[in-house]
């Protein structure tokens, strides 16, 4: 009872985010906020440095899962990685063209409708399996294990939903938030009813991981260079030594 209480509390965490990102002032600043940088390296730090170890310490259990090679398995649930790298990476081209096409037809630089929606739908969903993933983490119930991946995701949220506002902010504040905070209560809730294998909740957290590279390095590798590497590096740093102490007392 006590867990589901503190993830209850961090759910209300990540749906705090969504509905108050555009009331976080210090994010507006040009050129990009240090913050949202610093956000970035903490994203990332944690997919490298405690998701993809964890992934391939249980390749073993993966392998026997699915009937394959230890090797067989690794490349199955990397590959996953790889395919949420790839999903978002091409939910972010098709947010690129809708803008330009807009642009080109001498309208605002915002994305279409049907474009839109399938960012919703894509975020939606993406916020549906964090939450999801507070009851059932790849690693065994610590207490380190879950804070880190709060943390980590309740930073990247943040990156993630202000981007999303500065794409199509009356959209966002209209409904889009609304969605996405309806999304992230049933994944938490659906987390306390439906126990998946733990092969299925490594492969879960191998798309995350790949989806979380592509949008933090979208971000930190912007056209107009408007990124900080100190902030990141900053970020990446605190984590790695949150990993260490974690491994540590583990």
């Amino acid at each position: 009872m006590s867990l589901i209480l503190i993830t209850g509390a961090m759910t209300a965490g990540f749906v705090a985010i969504h509905i108050f990102i555009g009331c976080l002032a210090f994010l507006q600043k040009r050129p990009r906020s240090r913050w949202l940088s610093f956000a970035g390296g903490v994203s990332v730090a944690w997919v490298f440095l405690h998701v993809l170890p964890e992934i391939a310490l249980h390749r073993g259990e993966f392998a026997d899962s699915l009937e394959v090679t230890p090797l067989f398995a690794e490349t199955v649930v990397y590959g996953l990685a790889l395919f949420g790298l790839t999903v978002f990476y091409g939910l972010e081209r098709m947010v690129r063209t809708s803008h330009d096409a807009n642009r080109a037809a001498g309208l605002a630089a915002r994305m279409g409708k049907s474009v839109l929606f399938l960012h919703l739908a894509l975020f939606g969903l993406l916020n549906l399996l964090v939450a999801y993933l507070l009851n059932h983490r790849e690693s065994d119930d610590n207490l380190w294990s879950l804070a880190s991946y709060f943390l980590a995701i309740s930073l990247h949220l943040l990156v993630l939903d202000f981007d999303a506002r500065q794409d199509h902010p009356e959209a966002y504040d209209r409904y889009g938030r609304w969605v996405l905070v309806a999304l992230t209560v049933f994944g938490w809730v659906l987390g306390l009813q439906v126990v998946l294998p733990d092969v299925f909740i490594g492969c879960l957290f191998a798309f995350l991981a790949g989806a979380i590279i592509l949008s933090v390095l979208k971000e930190e590798l912007p056209e107009d260079g408007n990124s900080a590497f100190l902030p990141f590096l900053a970020g990446t740093s605190l984590f790695a030594f949150l990993a260490l102490v974690e491994k540590h007392l583990a």
